[in-house]
């Protein structure tokens, strides 16, 4: 019970395209009472025949998912039917979940007792080998998402011979494969493709990239793993390719190296009707993506990011750009791309820094805008190191999903778009403190999200409890809390150096709790105090 059954099912059963029942719903319509008062007047037992009758004749039926209740496996004959007619999914959940999600509910008169909890060790004990006995999928739902749920669900689905339909297990492996987004923007909006072995397809390259004349722009690191296989498919779709290789690393998205890119095209003879292609990760998408505003007035790019950080940030939204000795991206332009394939796949090459630094933004996310997603990576933290693919997928899908939402309301970071440079300030003046590549961007963003939750602390926007909690999600994602020691002097000075800063002051994105961002100015003393409090 309170495992999301009803919720997470209804969900599945919308994404199936099939009819949704729950089978304490059905009891309760063939009786016309509730199950508490069933409970009361005819005690368990009678119901658990009723309900082996109900699902008798609902395993019975094709086209439908079915949520039972926690109890209907007690029920031998019940364990048989369900097991041999359907697909059994667990959603196993801790007792502390349970007992969060049914503390308010008054219809479970298992848990009317003076102390839950020891009622549900109890119930545990008697169902738990009866569930993973029956169980063709087993879920563990952490703190429930139900999208990733789903997804979770579907994943496991398509894996299993004949579990299903051919049309739905069709429609399982599709939905396990590739995930579009769109971002609307009127005239500009473009499809982001997310899923595993992209690269690989054919048809999703087709799709995405129109051009019949394409540069790749990569870097040292990303053209020996993905740069041949892709100029393979690329001129296997009867595409002319060229190919631009750039030193790998921050510390190169530079004027020179964006010269580069435009010497090769011109010794190339590139016309207008070229498509940039940037293979890699935020250098490389940001420099491509800039490189394309610019040459011959404009011309389109897609997005190909094979780095977390890519994936879950910087290729969405159309920001381009190269860092000047004085601050970071300060030269460049707003310039969405034509398409972004996001390859999960690729994260399997990554290194364990450079994926604890794309966790940063993935964590932004969650602070800036959607509590429960917070809750989920919390949950999840370890799953997401150690390369989970479905843990990953899902941080991307609703990442981008998220950054979508908000560069569609503002495009060209008039207000609201603002609010995903949460610990950027602080992450900037890392970076061109120490200078360029010494510590990664995701690190520095890190940092910075734990130095503006420290600052929001002090301003009273959020407790102790949340600036913690924050804290500790950075730590666990491998990501840095102390920040160096720059001087106070210096530090001033490299964060008055910030796009978001009006009339000489420094703007902050600050919590105003979790989940809901506010742009603010602050009194220098606190800002000060902050500085002290994490070097």
């Amino acid at each position: 019970m309170g495992s999301g059954k009803t919720t997470v099912g209804r969900a599945l059963a919308k994404k199936l395209n099939q009819r949704f029942i729950d089978s304490d719903h059905e009891i309760e319509a063939r009786t016309g009472v509730s199950i508490p008062v069933i409970f009361e007047v005819e005690g368990e037992a009678s119901f658990r025949q009723r309900e082996a009758e109900v699902i008798s004749d609902l395993t019975a039926l094709d086209g439908i998912v079915l949520a039972t209740g926690g109890g209907a496996i007690l029920n031998e004959t019940s364990r048989r039917y369900l097991h041999e007619r359907g697909t059994v999914i667990y959603l196993r959940a801790g007792i502390n979940s349970i007992l969060q999600r049914t503390r308010h509910d008054k219809n479970r008169p298992l848990l009317r007792t003076p102390d839950p909890r020891k009622k549900l060790e109890e119930l545990e004990a008697q169902r738990e080998p009866l569930y993973k006995q029956i169980a063709h999928v087993v879920i563990e739902t952490g703190r429930p998402n139900v999208q990733f749920l789903v997804h979770s669900i579907m994943v496991q689905l398509a894996k299993i011979p004949g579990a299903l339909s051919p049309e739905n297990l069709l429609l399982m492996q599709q939905h396990a494969s590739v995930q579009t987004l769109k971002v609307e923007l009127g005239d500009r909006s473009y499809s982001i493709a997310i899923g595993d072995s992209l690269l690989s397809s054919g048809e999703i390259l087709r799709q995405h990239i129109k051009g019949q004349s394409v540069a790749i722009v990569t870097n040292t690191v990303v053209a020996p793993l993905y740069l041949a296989a892709l100029e393979k498919n690329l001129r296997a779709s009867g595409k002319h390719v060229i190919s631009i290789v750039l030193p790998d690393g921050e510390e190169h998205k530079t004027w020179v190296n964006l010269m580069r890119i435009f010497d090769a095209l011109l010794a190339a003879k590139c016309d207008r009707k070229v498509t940039l292609i940037a293979l890699g990760g935020g250098v490389i998408g940001d420099m491509t993506g800039f490189a394309a505003s610019a040459y011959m007035r404009g011309v389109p790019y897609v997005q190909i990011p094979t780095t977390l950080l890519a994936q879950v940030d910087s290729s969405v939204g159309g920001k381009t750009g190269i860092n000047h000795p004085l601050g970071k991206n300060m030269i460049g332009a707003f310039y969405q791309p034509q398409a972004v394939i996001a390859d999960t796949s690729t994260l399997n090459t990554l290194p364990e820094r450079e994926l604890s630094a794309g966790l940063a933004e993935v964590i932004k996310h969650g602070a800036i805008i959607d509590v429960a997603f917070f809750d989920w990576i919390e949950a999840n933290i370890v799953q997401l190191r150690i390369k989970n693919p479905e843990a990953l997928a899902y941080a991307v899908l609703r990442s981008c999903e998220i950054k979508a939402e908000v560069v569609r309301q503002d495009e060209r970071e008039g207000g609201l778009r603002a609010i995903l440079n949460f610990g950027h300030t602080f992450g900037h003046a890392i970076e061109s403190g120490l200078g360029y590549g010494k510590w990664l961007h995701g690190e520095a963003v890190g940092c910075g999200m734990v130095m503006a939750a420290d600052l929001s602390f002090r301003m009273g926007y959020i407790d102790y409890v949340t600036k913690i909690r924050l804290a500790n999600l950075v730590e666990a994602a491998g990501l840095p809390i102390i920040a160096p020691d720059l001087g106070e002097q210096r530090w001033l000075d490299l964060m008055e150096v910030d796009k978001k800063n009006e009339g000489g002051k420094i703007k902050f994105i600050l919590l105003k709790p979790l989940g809901s961002p506010l742009i603010n100015n602050v009194p220098r003393e606190t800002l000060l105090a902050t500085l002290r409090a994490c070097i």
